[in-house]
């Protein structure tokens, strides 16, 4: 278990900044030894080109053989896209990548406006203040990707419960373990269901479209981790990035003024904010090195996505928000053949609700102190209150 006020450094956090320790590191040759929340002693990868490099070479840097969390059985990892290797991570992403391509999301966009004009309305009839995660950051990707899976909404709570413990580093290791199982087997059930009656979702075109090719383990872990990564990522980013552009009022007001400034504002939050501390460790599979610290086969690295974010060989000025400059290829969104599957998916997503929440509330402003979230897989906020 990890306390927050004991986080390992790549986990630490003032407000939207990474601490000035990885910065210092960033200028300094070799890699800091760091310890992971489950204890592993871990290098730790500060710059860009390096994150690049550990990220984008599966064979050298293994996603795979990390311990299981206590509580939880072993097979927990079929299906779970971010703990495999190639050639397993290959076959599954080749079934999923056709529903997450760009095409294939344009088609979603009339619903999430629908998702988020309806949470816009029910903001304005409760009026203000009014707590902008509960209200529009959380319930919005929630809705979308249960609707995308076939996952009832009126399971919702329950999810968002178990979804919450999971990746809660402060809970102890089997409480955390056990309800992972717990998610299983509930993703199983949906399974089940969708291999009796296959409806349109996601869930209901891979049974009708590869269900010979998929074990029941493999399609609940791909469920479960689709759907825990498809509101937990999304939710935080919407309402840091609406923390973050509130208190920027300069680049809010490109966002709401100017449609062609989305795109890239969406780009630029991701990079400044880069909610996932880390990803999964590395497990180093052969004697190698990355920026000159010998790696011994059995290591394992941490990629700091943040600190590669704030860094100089990325953007100039890389510690001030400019929501204006070119789109950059940050690693928000990881790298390699672990990049976020669910990328187009978020990305229509805070295209669509940042500038429909600054148009609909011109005048919303911060209520009340935020409170932050950092002892956690994701970076965020519990609480957002707002006024307008």
């Amino acid at each position: 278990m990890t306390t927050a006020s004991a986080l390992p450094l790549h986990m630490q956090r003032n407000r939207f900044d990474p601490p000035s320790r990885l910065a210092e590191l960033r200028e300094q040759p070799g890699l800091e030894g760091v310890r992971t929340p489950l204890g592993l002693a871990a290098h730790l990868v500060t710059r860009y080109a390096d994150a690049r490099e550990v990220l984008g070479d599966a064979t050298r840097f293994s996603s795979a053989g990390m311990p299981a969390l206590p509580g939880a059985a072993q097979d927990q990892r079929v299906g779970n896209l971010l703990a495999l290797d190639p050639p397993d991570h290959t076959r599954l992403r080749r079934l999923l990548t056709g529903e997450f391509t760009v095409k294939r999301i344009r088609r979603l966009q009339p619903r999430i406006e629908q998702i988020v004009t309806d949470h816009l309305d029910a903001m304005e009839r409760t009026g203000p203040p009014n707590d902008l995660v509960e209200h529009f950051a959380l319930p919005i990707p929630s809705l979308v990707i249960c609707e995308l899976l076939g996952v009832p909404y009126a399971d919702r709570a329950e999810f968002h419960r178990r979804a919450a413990i999971q990746v809660d580093l402060t809970r102890p290791l089997d409480e955390r373990g056990a309800v992972a199982m717990e998610s299983r087997e509930y993703m199983g059930t949906l399974v089940d269901r969708a291999t009796a009656d296959p409806g349109d979702d996601m869930l209901g075109m891979l049974v009708r479209e590869h269900g010979e090719e998929l074990t029941r383990a493999e399609l609940a872990g791909v469920a479960s981790l689709l759907l825990i990564a498809g509101h937990e990522t999304t939710a935080n980013m919407l309402a840091l990035g609406t923390l973050a552009l509130l208190e920027h009022p300069e680049q809010a007001a490109i966002v709401r003024d100017d449609p062609e400034s989305t795109a890239p504002a969406v780009e630029e939050l991701m990079r400044f904010l880069s909610v996932v501390h880390s990803g999964v460790p590395r497990r180093v599979t052969q004697d190698t090195e990355v920026a000159g610290t010998p790696l011994a086969a059995g290591d394992f690295v941490v990629v700091s996505l943040p600190s590669a974010d704030r860094d100089r060989a990325l953007v100039e000025d890389p510690e001030r928000l400019d929501v204006g400059r070119a789109a950059s290829p940050h690693v928000a969104f990881g790298h390699g053949v672990h990049h976020c599957l669910g990328a187009p998916l978020a990305r229509m997503e805070m295209a669509t609700a940042f500038p429909a929440l600054l148009r609909r509330f011109p005048t919303l402003a911060v209520a009340g102190e935020p409170e932050f979230r950092s002892a956690t897989v994701v970076y965020g906020l519990r609480h957002l209150p707002v006024t307008w």
